[in-house]
């Protein structure tokens, strides 16, 4: 069949279309490949689909039919050319560093992240001899002071994780391009949906698949999208070291990118919603989200981002004490750490997602006692609202 990417179809139409393939049985639905291996019609095929002088599939850890669709529908939906799928969002960023970084290179990245990434690029990355700044990604002046002669990558989370600090993705492009370095976006709260980094001048657009692209919380993924020159690179580490999407995982996320416009519509307007009612809780000390007018980059997210997105955070009076009651007395929202799902979820930042971070990195990035983030998902609103009353009034 013809490639979608080539009929300019609408967005919505490639999250279902793109990248599909059908096999001799003439199937409707994507096919499922579930097999460790492929076989050759003689020896001298083999050998040149091993060197990549002929296409075709070998070997399941970096070629598979179910995870090629995968990526090559994604690529088209955030505009980029070529993607690369891995086993988790963390596996993602790996290996976008073990790809364009050497010992003695230097990073600047946002310092809103999550937890996750920090101690990555803090803990493990410093292993290897890779240096990183942590700047505050609102402050243009700060990335541009950041910047050293080694520096070689930024890194930018936005909306951030969980306070939802947005950046201006344009911007930084032009201070990293400028100093000859790339900028990699993290895109895992807005998905391709509502925000194409890759449109504002980002080199690469990295995502936790787990989150809204699945949307389900059934599998885990990631996965990298940008340049054929870049993600060959990128590839050539995957292929190697092995950090690969299961073709049952990205058969499964297939389906969750066929609805994604769809949810991420429901999942804003919800989550407007609820920040909006939120503001108006005298328990409540102050709401983080995007769509408020009162967030400081109200309007930068509104030029970037099609909608503000799922996520909210709210600082509660009475520290953590009070965060953990209301936590404790919900009976619909689900108490887990995992967001972007079609179920609300709840979690205190602190003691769960940037626990391990250092308690002075978490006083600094505004991770409070009293904090609280929760993934909107597509239930009624009034029922969300009422049950974080429960722990609120």
């Amino acid at each position: 069949m013809s490639d979608p990417q080539q009929e300019n179809l609408h967005p919505e139409t490639l999250a279902i279309r793109a990248g599909r393939t059908v096999s001799e049985f003439g199937e409707h639905s994507q096919s499922l490949y579930l097999t460790s291996s492929f076989t050759f019609e003689t020896a001298a095929q083999a050998a040149a689909m091993f060197l990549g002088e002929l296409e075709g599939y070998t070997y399941s850890r970096f070629t598979n039919p179910t995870v090629t669709t995968f990526q090559q529908r994604l690529a088209q939906m955030e505009g980029g050319e070529r993607a690369i799928a891995t086993a988790t969002g963390m596996a993602a960023i790996q290996a976008i560093m073990m790809t364009l970084l050497q010992a003695g290179d230097h990073i600047v990245s946002s310092q809103s992240l999550f937890g996750s990434t920090t101690n990555l690029f803090a803990n493990q990355l410093s292993k290897f001899g890779v240096a990183t700044r942590f700047v505050d990604a609102r402050d243009l002046n700060a990335w541009r002071e950041a910047l050293q002669a080694n520096t070689k990558l930024l890194f930018l989370e936005t909306p951030s994780n969980p306070l939802t600090e947005v950046a201006d993705i344009a911007a930084i492009a032009d201070i990293a391009h400028a100093h000859g370095a790339l900028l990699v976006v993290d895109n895992s709260f807005c998905s391709p949906a509502l925000q194409q980094p890759l449109q504002l001048g980002a080199d690469l657009v990295m995502h936790s698949a787990t989150k809204y692209l699945d949307g389900h919380g059934r599998v885990m993924g990631g996965a990298v999208v940008g340049s054929d020159k870049l993600i060959e690179q990128i590839y050539l580490h995957v292929r190697t070291a092995g950090p690969s999407l299961a073709p049952f995982n990205a058969w499964t996320l297939l389906s969750g990118l066929e609805t994604l416009h769809l949810r991420m519509e429901k999942h804003s307007s919800n989550a407007l919603a609820l920040a909006q009612w939120l503001e108006t809780l005298p328990m409540v000390e102050r709401v983080y989200y995007p769509g408020l007018e009162s967030h400081p980059q109200h309007e930068l997210a509104m030029r970037q981002q099609k909608l503000g997105g799922g996520v909210l955070s709210f600082v509660v009076k009475g520290g953590r004490e009070a965060a953990w009651k209301v936590v404790d007395a919900v009976q619909v929202i689900s108490r887990t750490a995992n967001l972007g799902d079609v179920k609300s979820t709840i979690t205190h930042p602190a003691s769960t997602t940037h626990a391990r971070v250092a308690a002075e990195v978490r006083e600094r990035t505004g991770i409070v006692e009293g904090l609280l983030r929760v993934s909107v998902g597509l239930e009624n609103v009034a029922d969300i609202k009422h049950d974080l009353l429960r722990g609120l009034d």
